[in-house]
This record gives structure tokens, C-alpha cells and sequence, in this order.
């Protein structure tokens, strides 16, 4: 229905305005997200995939190493095939004799700067994501302080090589950049619950969000409709909860291979266990742990926080998830928690009358959180929450982010910024909600730092991510809802086209994403990601 209404809605826009919807001209070499800063000339080189080498001049190790295999492969299959055909055809190589030309690009220099192990993972205050690129005459090298800056520099040097139909080559115009992110945490939300997404579906999007620049995988992994995480410590939580026990379970190998495919892209693999709501699947697997809802439903409810039990399980719990995914930071959820289960109970009623908290079902949200953060944080785990856990009153050190997601999200981003909370945005990229035609341009105009706050207060966000919940997304048509309109938020993330005071974008940065947004949609397409068209109307090259 959301989709049915959304397609009228378009054609209702078209409509009024009158017109007839016509094909966006696409860019040659645009770069999406753009970096920071550009200088280009009409100067060219000529590239030629196979003989195009890269060679290193400083540090080294398998994670960038492999990434060179990995981009000189997608530059040597990112362009028609039928290229080569027709540059076979023409016997005159004019181009040559523009006074343009610079010559074959062959050797591009990579001189990474610091040490790189096998064993290094990216993380939110360690990671270094900037890089130097200069591919002109003088000089054809691309320079990085640590890997993950190299990876994003590979990017942007694969994303520079464009056709020219005219004359049949793939060429590169003379260029500098120097770049690095906005935000350090541009993630991608992906909930693998409402549908079981298989694992080589989220490889591909790990590979997606590399071609744009995001750097969290965030792995809304269970919810109330299934549990595909396979514990090693509870292994009947899957056993009962998922779809099915084997055919739609993560088991321990695939969420293996998964962070260790996003390492390898420079991708953080954060994890998101919502609790105390959104928890029906776990009690098909653990028992007691769920709150009976009398005369409600009389079926279960969230997490119990009167039962002993719920916390003993939570610690062994999490020290699993402590072990089996590296990265520092986990989400804990604490969102859409309904409170008319807890007051129906009459248990609940007396422990909370133990607290001196009676009627107050914030407080004993904030008790529960209160637990949890302490067990996380026990096994060397930061906390992320969603805003209700701060919205309700609960006591969160400033090192706890609130992930801010709901409507509004201005003041509720002043208000948690104000209080020394670091913050993530979510509010307005919700990839489910279908606008119709263009409707990346709404995520392109959100902006972080759209909220009536102090440089101190704006200092305290650290980013935001796109969501795709699964409702209605499966495999089948997962890359065409999330791209490319999750690139209109990466580029939100990762470039300063907006600044503290003026967080508007003008209709010229509109219509300029526009045209590389053509372009990169079918360069991700080339590359096998079944991103849809961005603007209407259009031809790939």
C-alpha cells in the first residue's frame, strides 16, 4: 500500500507540474561522496586497464594488497564491452594530437605512510580515513597516513576513470584532492530479522557501502519476528526463534566471514541485540525471561526486570558477543518498550513497590538499562541506545551515544547534546519510507547538524545511518531500495557541502548531485549492484 501510494504520489507531482519528466545529463568522473576538496583541468590521461599497474612506494600488507587486486579488477570490468570494439574500429587515434593529452596513465604510485598489520580492524576515535590524490603530469600517486585512507583513496581514484564515447577511450582528467570524512560513523542499517538476508546478499551490500564511503554495518540482527544469530552459549534461541534452524540461521562461520569481509573494505561490524522490547523471538528459546501480559493478550511482552534470571542470562549473553565481534561499541536498542505489558503484570507491580518506584515504568525501563549498560560494559563494551532510553529519564554516562531516530529529531538532538551526550542521526534517512521519484533529494537535505545547538554541542555528533528495515525487503529486491538513495546520505555524512550555519542545501549542490548521482548509479550498476534509477528517465553507457 506505502508503495502503491508513493507511485501516485509521483505521478500526481508530474502531473501538476505539467511536464514531462526528461533524463538527467550524467557527469564523466564525478566523484559521490564528493571530496572535500577538488582541483581539475581539462588535461587527460588515457587509461588502459590491462596495462594499468599500481606500485607500492611505502607500507604494505594483505588488507591493501588485496585491495588492489580488488580495484583493478572493477576498473577493468567498470566500462562497456563494447569499448574495445569500437576503439579496434577506428584507425586514427585523434585524441592524441589534442593539446590535452598527457599520455597513458600506467603506474600509479601508492605510498601508504604508517604501518599496517593483518590483524588491524577499523574503529570509531582510531580510524584515519583521509588521503592525498594527484594524478597530473608531474606527478601520479595517491598517499594515505593509515589503510582505511588508502581504501577510500582507491575509491575515488576508480570512480575518476570515465569513457568518452567520441573517441572510444577511458580517460582521467588531470586532478588533485585532498579528503577526509565529515563524520567518523556513516553506517548503513540492516535488519535481517522481519527477512532473513543471506549472507552472500550482505556481502554485497558490504561492497556497496565501500564503493560510497560508509564505514558501519550496522546489523539490526534479531527483533521480535526471529532470531538468526546462532549462539554458541544458547543455541536454542535460533533453534526456536529463527525462520528456520538451519536454512535461515548465522552460524558462527558466516558472521566470521561477514566482519571479516567488511575489515577488509574498512567496514565496522556493529551489532545490535534490542532489548528490553522487541524481544518475542528470544523467549521461544529461553524461558523466563519475558514478561507475561495479564489480561492484555495473555501472551509474552519485553524482558521481565523483576526476574534474577533475566540478568544472569543477559551476562553470559554478552560475554559471547564480546568475543565474537570485535568492534568496541554494541547497540543495546531500549526503543518502542510497551509499558501496558509491564503495568498488567502484577509481579512487576510488587517489584516495583520493592524500588519505591511504583507506576513509574521509565524508572523501571531505566533500572533494566541500568543493568544491561553494566554488564556490557563489564565485558569492555560501549554502549549505543536508541533516544527513548534518554527520552525517558535514564541515567547515561556521556560516553553512551544516543542514536536519534524519531521525528522531531531537532530538538531532540539539542536536547542530548546539551546534556553532553554524543549523538547519531537516523531521524530522516529511513530507506523503507518511499517518496516517489527523486526522493533522495529529502535525504540529501537532512543534515546532522540542522539543530539549534552550540559548536560544543555539534562537536558531539559523530554521524548518523540510512536504515533499511525489512517489513517489506527481502534479497529479491534489497539493493534497488537502498541504493541509490543511501548514496544521497553518505555524501551527506562524509562531505562538507553544509556547515554549522548554513546546513541548507541550494538547489545548485541539488542538481550538481543529480548529475553524479547518474553516473554513479550506473557505475554501481556495472559493478553488480542492483541499484534502481536515481532520478527517472536514463540511459548506462
Amino acid at each position: 500500500m506505502v508503495l502503491v501510494k508513493a507511485i501516485l504520489l509521483s505521478c500526481l507531482i508530474l502531473a501538476i507540474q505539467g511536464g514531462t519528466l526528461m533524463p538527467i545529463e550524467p557527469t564523466k568522473g564525478g566523484v559521490i561522496p564528493l571530496p572535500q576538496t577538488v582541483m581539475q583541468t581539462e588535461e587527460f590521461f588515457t587509461v588502459t586497464p590491462s596495462l594499468l599497474r599500481f606500485r607500492l612506494t611505502g607500507n604494505t600488507c594483505s588488507i591493501l594488497e588485496e585491495a588492489l587486486t580488488r580495484y583493478w579488477k572493477l576498473i577493468s570490468n567498470n566500462y562497456s564491452s563494447h569499448i574495445l570494439k569500437r576503439y579496434s574500429q577506428r584507425t586514427k587515434a585523434t585524441w592524441k594530437q589534442s593539446t590535452n593529452y598527457i599520455r597513458r596513465l600506467d603506474v600509479v604510485k601508492i605510498n601508504l605512510l604508517d604501518i599496517c598489520t593483518d590483524t588491524d580492524f577499523p574503529s570509531l576515535n582510531g580510524t584515519n580515513e583521509s588521503y592525498i590524490l594527484e594524478l597530473t603530469e608531474s606527478d601520479q600517486i595517491l598517499t594515505a597516513r593509515s589503510v582505511w585512507g588508502m581504501l577510500r583513496a582507491l575509491e575515488t581514484f576508480s570512480q575518476l576513470i570515465y569513457e568518452d564515447e567520441q573517441s572510444s577511450t577511458l580517460r582521467l582528467n588531470s586532478t588533485r584532492i585532498s579528503d577526509y570524512p565529515r563524520f567518523p560513523h556513516r553506517g548503513l542499517l540492516l535488519d535481517t530479522s522481519r527477512h532473513f538476508i543471506p549472507v552472500k546478499y550482505i556481502l554485497k551490500t558490504l561492497d556497496a557501502m565501500s564503493y560510497n564511503k560508509l564505514n558501519v554495518f550496522h546489523w539490526h540482527i534479531v527483533d521480535d519476528q526471529s532470531f538468526p544469530y546462532k549462539s554458541t552459549s544458547f543455541p536454542q534461541l535460533s533453534e526456536k526463534g529463527a525462520y528456520h534452524p538451519v536454512e535461515a540461521v548465522y552460524q558462527p562461520e558466516d558472521v566470521k566471514e561477514i566482519i571479516e569481509y567488511a575489515r577488509k573494505r574498512g567496514i565496522r561490524v556493529l551489532v545490535e541485540f534490542d532489548t528490553p522490547g522487541h524481544t518475542l523471538s528470544w523467549g521461544k528459546g529461553v524461558a523466563d525471561i519475558l514478561t507475561k501480559c495479564v489480561g492484555i493478550s495473555d501472551q509474552y511482552g519485553p524482558m521481565d526486570p523483576s526476574l534474577p534470571n533475566v540478568y544472569k542470562f543477559l551476562t553470559e549473553f554478552y560475554s559471547e558477543i564480546s568475543k565474537v565481534f570485535p568492534d568496541k561499541y554494541v547497540h543495546l536498542g531500549g526503543d518502542e518498550v510497551p509499558f501496558d505489558c509491564w503495568q498488567s503484570n502484577p509481579n512487576i507491580t510488587k517489584f516495583m513497590e520493592t524500588l519505591n518506584i511504583t507506576g513509574d515504568y521509565a524508572a523501571l525501563e531505566s533500572y533494566f538499562i541500568k543493568n544491561l549498560i553494566g554488564i556490557v560494559t563489564k565485558e569492555g563494551l560501549s554502549p549505543i541506545v536508541w533516544e527513548e532510553v534518554f527520552d525517558n529519564g535514564v541515567k547515561l554516562t556521556n560516553t553512551t551515544i544516543v542514536h536519534v531516530w524519531k521525528d522531531g529529531y531537532q530538538h531532540t538532538l539539542n536536547k542530548a547534546t546539551q546534556a553532553g551526550k554524543p549523538v547519531l542521526l537516523s531521524s530522516c534517512w529511513y530507506l523503507d519510507h518511499l517518496g516517489g521519484v527523486k526522493d533522495w533529494q529529502n535525504f540529501y537535505k537532512c543534515d546532522p547538524y540542522n539543530f539549534p545547538g552550540s559548536g560544543a554541542q555539534k562537536e558531539l555528533v559523530l554521524g548518523g545511518e540510512a536504515c533499511m528495515w525489512s517489513e517489506m525487503v527481502n534479497e529479491n529486491n534489497l539493493m534497488s531500495r537502498v541504493w541509490p538513495r543511501a548514496s544521497a546520505t553518505a555524501e551527506k555524512l562524509w562531505s562538507s557541502i553544509t556547515d554549522w550555519n548554513e546546513p541548507e542545501v541550494t538547489d545548485a549542490q541539488l542538481d550538481d548531485m543529480a548529475r553524479r548521482l547518474e553516473e554513479h548509479t550506473c557505475r554501481m550498476n556495472k559493478r553488480g549492484v542492483g541499484a534502481e534509477p536515481a532520478s527517472g528517465p536514463s540511459f548506462c553507457y
